[in-house]
């Protein structure tokens, strides 16, 4: 398949507004919390039957210092004391979790993120592994997909060696600005060096994928400032970039209510940003994967997305699309058949719930019929950028061009501007329509509100 990609001022212009990322659909709104405990282990044991492979997701939430960008779900705090009872309700957790699924369930998938995982000592996570490794099926072969979120301020060579032997092989590091007046201003300081020595650890240690962070749209960035991180991060070739667009949402993000609205750039500086950094790494042999990710033609991304067989979910992109999420630790969401479910958000709830022998589930959703096939469509162009309307129609008993006959209307506009083409057995996205999939998938979305109404969800660029 063609996996070019073309910067359109003018569509990006018609086409920038607010709308969801398609971690999952339907999307974190829609989940509610008449969706409880015995719904989740109900499911666990449905999904028992298929046999299928896990993926495991902890939430380690704790950061030593705040990043004033961050929208993740962490807790600020020096005291490293806190790991200790988190992880006892984790263990618990894990415990209780692992009696719901077969042993014979391969664990193919593994992700630790945050908050910071490395905020863990050396020895909590060793220990961490460990016991999940009582609970669940873990690959010893080095064949699982395991990786782990790095913050190289809180990582040396000797964390990455223990990391190795723990079983990870995958890593992302943090990165998102290299410039000091840009670090500052964010709260983030980091030096090139400690950043490439975790990076120089991960090769010598066998890692088989390194991801860099990049964030673009932060407080006095300029496309030449940027342009300097970049070629930076070029000079040591990492297997995958994410440079994400900042989204400034502090109504929603309390740390982003301390970055100065007017130190960001303009919008249209933003675009020159996101520009060059198509230019540059396209120059440099990336192909763009989708949905702010970058990766070399080589990666298993990118042939995972040539062979149609890409996947994604809360993790991100992935080629294991037939695995069931399992996801421990506060805040985290699970992704079991055809259920969505999200545990507590906070410590106190946490720690109640896992003390009483309870599992921590908040809210969740169980999918419709209509909910799994607008899922599978989704999929299918947020990965492949294509629909085969053959594949959709023999998966789920249904004719495609009848069952989306007023989303396929209202994608006419999209056709004549471009973004996409529409042939008897499918639609395919063109170069020009890649930066706005979600634009796409929203013509495909039931529960999506009016876009005045749509307040919650950050800018498609």
């Amino acid at each position: 398949m063609d996996q070019t990609l073309v910067f359109d001022l003018d569509l990006i212009n018609k086409y920038d507004y607010a709308g969801p990322r398609y971690t999952s659909y339907p999307t974190a709104p829609q989940f509610h919390d008449g969706f409880a405990d015995s719904d989740y282990r109900a499911a666990a044991q449905r999904s028992n039957e298929s046999g299928q492979p896990l993926s495991l997701y902890f939430h380690i939430p704790f950061c030593d210092t705040i990043c004033f960008y961050c929208a993740c779900n962490k807790i600020a705090t020096k005291d490293r004391g806190l790991n200790a009872p988190y992880l006892q309700r984790l263990y618990k957790e894990i415990e209780m979790q692992g009696q719901l699924y077969d042993n014979s369930r391969k664990v193919d998938q593994l992700h630790w993120g945050g908050g910071t995982p490395t905020f863990l000592s050396l020895e909590q996570m060793q220990e961490l592994m460990r016991v999940t490794g009582e609970h669940f099926q873990l690959a010893d072969d080095n064949s699982g997909e395991y990786s782990i979120e790095i913050d190289p301020r809180e990582a040396t060579a000797e964390t990455v060696r223990v990391l190795s032997e723990a079983g990870f092989n995958r890593m992302s590091l943090g990165v998102q600005d290299f410039d000091e007046k840009v670090q500052k201003a964010v709260n983030r300081i980091q030096t090139e060096e400690e950043t490439f020595a975790v990076l120089d650890a991960a090769k010598a240690n066998g890692f088989r994928s390194v991801s860099i962070d990049l964030i673009y749209g932060l407080p006095f960035q300029s496309v030449d400032s940027f342009a300097r991180t970049l070629d930076r991060v070029l000079e040591v070739g990492p297997d995958r970039l994410s440079v994400f667009n900042y989204a400034h949402l502090p109504q929603m993000f309390k740390p982003q209510r301390r970055i100065n609205e007017a130190e960001l750039p303009q919008p249209e500086v933003k675009l020159e940003i996101l520009k060059m950094t198509i230019d540059h790494l396209t120059d440099a042999g990336y192909i763009y994967v989708g949905m702010d990710h970058f990766a070399r033609p080589d990666d298993e991304l990118a042939i995972a997305q040539r062979e149609g067989s890409l996947y994604r979910n809360f993790q991100g992109y992935s080629t294991h699309s037939d695995c069931d999420l399992v996801a421990m630790g506060v805040t985290s969401i699970s992704m079991v058949g055809n259920t969505y479910s999200q545990n507590v958000r906070d410590l106190e709830s946490y720690y109640e719930r896992l003390d009483a022998g309870k599992l921590p589930v908040l809210r969740g959703i169980e999918l419709s019929q209509d909910d799994l096939i607008r899922r599978d469509v989704i999929t299918q162009l947020i990965c492949n950028f294509t629909l085969p309307f053959e594949r959709i129609d023999q998966a789920w008993g249904i004719s495609c061009t009848d069952y989306f006959t007023e989303e396929l209307a209202r994608m006419e506009p999209m056709i004549d501007d471009g973004l996409l083409e529409k042939h008897a057995n499918g639609l395919v996205v063109l170069p020009r329509g890649r930066l706005l999939i979600r634009n796409i998938c929203m013509a495909f979305d039931k529960y999506l509100p009016p876009l005045s109404q749509q307040k919650n969800f950050s800018r498609v660029i």
